[in-house]
């Protein structure tokens, strides 16, 4: 007698199930409206289609939820064909909720439900800010589903400014807007990373130049963009550069204002900016580094010996992160080389004020950028 076959665990890979994941909460639900729109039937969708909102504030909401999916994914529809959407789902993240008995049984059992296959009639799509990928119900999904990751640039990391950059260009483009080299740096560093904020300061752009121009310069930039916190972040470091003392105070008082404490202040604008003046300098004076057009900087830069440019910050390439730099070349001939030393030493005792110390917060800030401001 023949030996037994071994069964084969069958493999589901599905081109019906869509999982849209990320950050970027505008890109995600336009991306989920697109696929929503493409996967529907024309004539049936406002009634056949199922959109349940995932949004659960604890785990018998989230049992809940998934319930109502997995009835909704084995219904059929009366005719044609429909779309079941768990939108914007908290249910899957690495939270309370989401790690509680009840949601991870309602997890494992949509997980089952997909892996046996959705009818060709249905369409699933799930859209989510965060889903925890250690978990199984992510491992599975992958087995499954078409995954489209949507992050934001992460804003902590060297190199998120080139992200958002192509990111307004390609949305640019789609209005056929054509950005000035010096407008698109200013515009990504007023509105940020997000692509709907980034979306409504370009239809706010389009709709004032109308058809008789596409060019978009940088005081159309300046008049029209409204100033996200990235671009007041921008601004504060504009005015240490600049030394423009009244307008630094201004913008540290919007910052606290806006609920910003003073240590994320002092390490999102004031450190950053402060050692990008350093480094500029430093390659201006020990490397005699001095050009205005970012194509010769880079150039000039890769040809530096290691030694020279090892200390600097790298892309995800493992290339130095030249374009904060460069930005930073013609402010930094307004101050000297032990002078940014210096600022970048007070920014440290600032740092140690704000964490150990019973001083006012704001005193602390205004005070370093007295000092800063004051550097030769």
């Amino acid at each position: 007698m023949p030996p037994a076959k071994k069964k084969v665990a069958k493999q589901v890979r599905a081109g019906n199930i869509f999982a849209l994941i990320g950050t970027d909460e505008g890109r995600v639900k336009e991306e989920a409206l697109r696929l929503c729109r493409e996967r529907s039937d024309e004539h049936s969708a406002d009634f056949a289609n199922e959109v349940i909102e995932g949004t659960a504030d604890n785990s018998a909401d989230a049992a809940r939820i998934l319930n109502q999916t997995i009835q909704a994914l084995q219904t059929l529809p009366f005719f044609g064909k429909k779309v079941v959407w768990l939108k914007n789902t908290n249910v899957f993240a690495d939270t309370v909720t989401g790690r509680a008995a009840a949601t991870l049984e309602g997890a494992e059992a949509l997980a089952k439900v997909l892996g046996e296959g959705v009818p060709e009639q249905v369409s699933f799509l799930l859209s989510a800010s965060e889903l925890d990928k250690r978990r199984s119900f992510y491992k599975q999904l992958g087995k499954v589903a078409k995954i489209a990751i949507f992050d934001k640039p992460d804003l902590s990391k060297d190199g998120w400014e080139q992200v958002a950059m192509q990111l307004a260009r390609d949305h640019a483009a789609e209005r056929g807007l054509r950005f000035q080299s010096e407008a698109l740096e200013m515009f990504v560093m007023l509105a940020g990373a997000d692509s709907r904020q980034i979306a409504n300061e370009l239809e706010k752009i389009d709709l004032f130049l109308g058809k008789a121009s596409r060019e978009v310069t940088s005081d159309i930039v300046k008049r029209l963009v409204s100033q996200s916190r990235e671009g007041v972040v921008f601004e504060l470091g504009n005015a240490l550069e600049q030394r423009d003392l009244p307008y630094a105070f201004e913008l540290i008082d919007q910052l606290l204002y806006r609920g910003e404490s003073a240590i994320g202040i002092l390490l999102a604008a004031i450190v950053p900016r402060v050692r990008n003046l350093l480094q500029a300098k430093d390659l201006q004076e020990r490397c005699g580094i001095r050009s205005n057009y970012y194509n010769d900087f880079t150039s000039a830069l890769a040809r530096l010996p290691k030694s020279d440019t090892g200390h600097l910050p790298v892309t995800k390439e493992g290339k130095p992160n030249a374009y904060p730099i460069f930005l930073a070349l013609r402010s930094a001939r307004n101050f000297t080389l032990a002078g940014l030393r210096d600022a970048l030493n007070e920014c440290l005792a600032a740092n140690r004020a704000l964490v150990t110390s019973q001083l006012d917060p704001k005193l602390v800030l205004n005070r370093l950028v007295v000092r800063i401001v004051g550097k030769g």
